[in-house]
């Protein structure tokens, strides 16, 4: 399995799993322009994305979800929920509808020949927001991005998993003495918004297991939050739990920068 985050972050998410013989996009909040040219900078093409998942409907997650589905025709997975909304979007009404596929609740999907999905909700202010379990052979990815505050499911998923990529939005201090207006401090910080450091290294404590091989930080703040404040309220969750930060690779997924194509 391998993986590359084209974005993370209000500027725009997506990312790629790759398996043996078939890829999913995860989100679609990047242009398609650009998603060629990264693409081609791996050696890879559009042939290469053979379903694409999404977690929401806020427009840094499918602001060109539409030109993707008008483009390459796959099958678009997400709850019926999410479905039904992106029918009614301005950003996808037009054409996620011979592309939508709906993912049944509590069962593996397989949704392409390497990969097979489960969904779990998630708090946010969006019409429904899931993460993804997405298991091949022996390893099992989990996102869970976008969230006031973990829940029991997601956990129990992430202490399952080799692969977790968690959200790591905003530093408390940065948020609170920042110039944001009050009534966007409250939506970010008070239980349906997004995972502040703390709530995210509190998170990371609770579902570390000695399976655990990779651990991406994902959707930083480019107000309330750097890679290095993030980087490093991780790796202190991982010592204070007696891991050599070391033994897992901990990682920044950066704000409009792709990632090296990563083997996991």
């Amino acid at each position: 399995m391998r993986f590359v985050s084209f974005s993370s972050g209000s500027c725009g998410n997506c990312s790629l799993l790759l398996g043996l013989h078939s890829g999913i996009m995860i989100d679609a909040g990047v242009s398609i322009r650009r998603i060629k040219k990264e693409l081609e900078s791996l050696h890879l093409g559009y042939a290469d994305i053979s379903a694409i998942l999404v977690t929401h409907d806020h427009g840094d997650h499918i602001r060109s979800l539409g030109s993707f589905c008008k483009r390459l025709a796959v099958p678009v997975w997400t709850t019926q929920v999410l479905n039904d909304a992106l029918l009614r979007h301005p950003f996808t009404r037009d054409w996620i509808g011979p592309c939508k596929q709906n993912l049944t609740p509590g069962v593996w999907n397989p949704v392409t020949e390497d990969f097979d999905v489960q969904y779990f909700v998630v708090p946010h202010d969006a019409t429904q927001c899931v993460g993804y379990a997405i298991r091949s052979g022996e390893e099992l990815f989990v996102l869970m991005t976008d969230m006031g505050h973990t829940t029991p499911e997601a956990l129990q998923w992430a202490s399952l998993a080799t692969t977790v990529v968690v959200e790591s939005n905003y530093d408390m201090d940065m948020l609170l003495g920042g110039d944001y207006p009050q009534e966007l401090k409250n939506r970010i910080s008070h239980g349906i918004g997004h995972l502040s450091n703390d709530a995210c290294a509190e998170a990371i404590a609770a579902f570390l297991h000695p399976g655990l091989k990779n651990l991406f930080l994902c959707h930083l703040s480019g107000n309330n939050n750097t890679p290095e404040l993030a980087y490093a309220s991780a790796r202190a969750a991982l010592m204070a739990a007696g891991v050599d930060p070391g033994t897992i690779n901990l990682r920044v997924l950066k704000r409009g920068i792709a990632s090296p194509l990563l083997v996991l």
